[in-house]
């Protein structure tokens, strides 16, 4: 919301010059980067910088400053991993599942034996096993997990359009938004809303490594729920201007 209100108040000038645009960018990023840094919270450090990064490029920065913000963005990430051996042997067991499977490598399997047991049309609604006692944060982080195994290969891929769907709805909100601002938070959103749904179900399937992230409007988690519904009324709202305004032009034709 701040990059938004900031860069949407920005002219073009601003915005690509290095010392009022990219500088002042950095500067807030980084100060937010250290506090999830200090947690530590590499998942929703990774969501952030991304989210901003996104909205970053639609204000119109560069592409010569958005390269080398994820360059740098890259390097930062892999100094962190090496810093850490238990995030070292995360990605060890992203890259190597069966390396250690009743070790580090747990997780991701019991995630897998869950989707693999669902097959084509689930269990049941209610009828997973992995969940009793053997697929960690079943109510959380892999919820996704659970869900394929009950429902099945059929019924998790059209939960998959409609979350498709619904991001391709905030877009088209945001491209008809009255104002830089409007359009700046919802395109944000959406990118906030589709970055974690990857992350997290990427991570249940092996795409990424495991991040911790919830998986929006399905997770357990009382805090990552109330900034979803939030936002989702920030848009809502922004949503229903755009429908007057769509109207009285209507009206004016």
């Amino acid at each position: 919301m701040f990059f938004a209100d900031w860069l949407a108040n920005c002219d073009r000038e601003e915005i690509i010059d290095p010392h009022r645009g990219l500088l002042p960018f950095l500067l807030v990023l980084g100060l937010v980067a250290v506090l999830l840094i200090l947690q530590p919270d590499l998942g929703s450090l990774s969501v952030i910088a991304a989210l901003s990064i996104i909205v970053f490029f639609l204000a119109g920065a560069p592409w010569m400053h958005l390269a080398g913000i994820s360059a740098g963005g890259v390097l930062a990430l892999w100094i962190l991993i090496k810093s850490a051996p238990y995030r070292a042997a995360r990605l060890m067991t992203f890259l190597q599942p069966e390396l250690d499977p009743q070790g580090i490598g747990y997780h991701i399997n019991q995630s897998f034996l869950a989707i693999g047991s669902g097959g084509l049309f689930g269990l049941g609604l209610g009828h997973s096993r992995q969940k009793y006692m053997y697929l960690p944060e079943v109510v959380g982080d892999s919820i996704f997990a659970v869900m394929a195994e009950e429902l099945g290969f059929v019924l998790i891929f059209i939960v998959l359009m409609l979350l498709a769907g619904f991001i391709w709805r905030l877009l088209h909100i945001a491209r008809q938004a009255p104002d830089g601002f409007c359009f700046l938070f919802v395109a944000g959103v959406a990118g906030w809303l589709a970055s974690q749904i990857l992350l997290n179900i990427g991570s249940m399937v092996g795409l990424f490594p495991m991040t911790g992230l919830p998986l929006p409007f399905m997770s357990y988690g009382g805090t990552a729920l109330l900034v979803t519904l939030a936002a989702m009324g920030m848009v809502a709202n922004i949503s229903r201007h755009v429908s007057k305004s769509s109207r009285l032009a209507g009206k004016r034709l």
